[in-house]
């Protein structure tokens, strides 16, 4: 019989009631149908994610690279929430809501100064072993059936090797190891402790390695390495592949469908005291239907919710004749997530004052767009939807000084009624590239197969005495995930109504 491997950390041995007689683990062991693994030819993104890996390799010659997709995190006691691999280990290895916890990717590097990738996982256990039946973390008669290294190296088109594996690689650390930091603290720990130790060794107590910058790359004089790792797998992904901007479209599909479900729902909706929590749960079931989950927590926000910015909570009414803000994203099994807000008319059609506002924020949100092209800086987009912000709120008489005082940055008072920023990039993350350096961000210039958000808002606290009272209350923002295309920019959610007059229809059709 093979070895017995580690129980689960957090089994709950109190109250197990799984045999451990001799009898019962040679009977439990025995008498099962031989495994039939068929391979899988490799999965549209492998090619992709071999063509990332050349890239970053291509950064860090001579230098071994680490990886890892995390590992489980703990809800409540023995309960863990879903798992979801780092996002630069899915982005390297085209491995997404599939992946194996604990799996990690070295880059090795090559004689040919390049390097060999190899994925490290734990593969499934053999039915000789107790953790087959007993473990409920990972025993497929708990979680289900389990890939073996074979179908992984096929599937992924990548080497693969069993986790217990990886000790060599930990062992064998040195100052040239590179990790990404905060995928998986315990390895990151274990391979901070060896590369001291080797440190130690060669008698240099030399800080950890570091790399010198001109004031041009980031006005840095040292960087971590490690931390300069993870700023340029940021980087690279702030142009997306030919595939990334596929499951960008599918994304955005799938998200329109949810907003029709929501709409769909409206009776049933309003008719519960908790009417908010009723649109999450609309959302999430196309997010589940059509991809893995939602991208992120859902922002249902009717009446004086809207005002506030991340409200998630998602516990009021919907009340005909308020507004809802619904922000919402359906993330695919790739990881790649829409992120779309749309403000609807309860009862289906805005009052005065209500199309006057939300037609103002498309205002801002059409003039932001019209400007995107390749070769503008990225903060020229938050700058232009600001500029109609401040010429609306002055002419409704809310700023103590005019449009063009109010954008001075000395000024800002218009915004009071619109303090986040306009964009932000999109893609395997909902904020997607957040290591990036301001300079590559905020400060970069728009370049082809970029993806980000356009979304502007106005928010008029229900207690805000700067503004009418008919305004109190009524918070807007319209979200759309924009494409820099060669020439100019693609609305990749167009398609979803965005005037007044087509949100209207829109309610009344479905």
């Amino acid at each position: 019989m093979a070895e017995q491997t580690d129980t689960a950390p957090r089994a709950t041995s109190n109250r197990s009631t799984t045999p451990g007689s001799e009898t019962f683990k040679e009977y439990i062991s025995s008498n099962w149908a031989a495994r039939t693994d068929v391979l899988p030819p490799a999965r549209p993104e492998a090619s992709f994610a071999a063509e990332r890996r050349a890239r970053i390799s291509a950064k860090y010659p001579g230098k071994r690279l680490v990886i890892a997709a995390g590992r489980l995190k703990q809800r409540s006691n023995d309960t863990d929430f879903p798992f979801r691999a780092h996002t630069a280990f899915s982005y390297l290895t085209g491995w997404g809501s599939d992946s194996e916890p604990g799996a990690v990717l070295v880059l090795d590097p090559s004689g040919a100064a390049g390097h060999d990738a190899t994925l490290y996982f734990r593969e499934r256990a053999g039915r000789d072993s107790d953790e087959f039946y007993a473990n409920p973390e990972i025993g497929e008669f708990w979680i289900g059936p389990r890939p073996s290294l074979a179908q992984v190296a096929a599937d992924l088109a990548l080497p693969t090797l069993g986790i217990a594996e990886l000790d060599e690689v930990v062992g064998s650390s040195d100052e040239s190891t590179l990790i990404i930091r905060d995928a998986d603290p315990d390895l990151t720990a274990l391979i901070d402790a060896r590369v001291a130790a080797a440190v130690v060794e060669a008698e240099d107590e030399a800080a950890l390695p570091t790399i010198a910058f001109s004031p041009a790359d980031g006005e840095r004089d040292e960087v971590d390495e490690s931390t300069l790792l993870a700023q340029d797998l940021s980087e690279l992904r702030l142009v997306k592949d030919e595939y990334e901007i596929e499951q960008m479209r599918l994304a955005i599909a799938a998200t329109a469908r949810g907003f029709d479900d929501i709409i769909a729902d409206f009776a049933r909706i309003t008719a519960h005291e908790q009417g908010e929590r009723l649109v999450e749960g609309v959302f999430n079931g196309r997010a589940r239907a059509d991809g893995n989950a939602v991208g992120y927590d859902t922002i249902a926000a009717s009446g004086p919710h809207a005002c506030i910015l991340h409200w998630t909570r998602n516990d009021g009414p919907v009340v005909p004749g308020d507004l809802m803000l619904v922000d919402a994203g359906v993330e695919l099994d790739s990881y790649y997530t829409a992120d779309i807000t749309r403000t609807l008319p309860v009862s289906g059609t805005f009052s005065q004052t209500q199309r006057m506002i939300y037609e103002a924020v498309r205002e801002a949100a059409d003039a932001a767009f019209a400007i995107v092209r390749p070769g503008i800086k990225f903060r020229e987009i938050h700058a232009t939807a600001m500029g109609v912000i401040a010429q609306k709120t002055a002419q409704w008489g809310l700023l103590p000084v005019s449009a063009e005082e109010a954008i001075q940055p000395e000024n800002q008072q218009h915004r009071r009624y619109m303090v986040h920023g306009t964009s932000h990039h999109l893609g395997l993350d909902v904020h997607d590239c957040a290591a990036a350096r301001r300079e590559m961000y905020l400060d970069g210039v728009l370049t082809a197969g970029m993806v980000f958000t356009i979304e502007p808002g106005l928010y008029f606290q229900p207690d805000d005495l700067t503004v009418p009272e008919s305004f109190r209350g009524i918070g807007v923002r319209i979200e759309d995930d924009i494409l820099v295309t060669p020439t100019g920019a693609e609305n990749l959610s167009a398609a979803i109504p965005r005037t007044a007059d087509d949100v209207e229809a829109w309610i009344a059709r479905l």
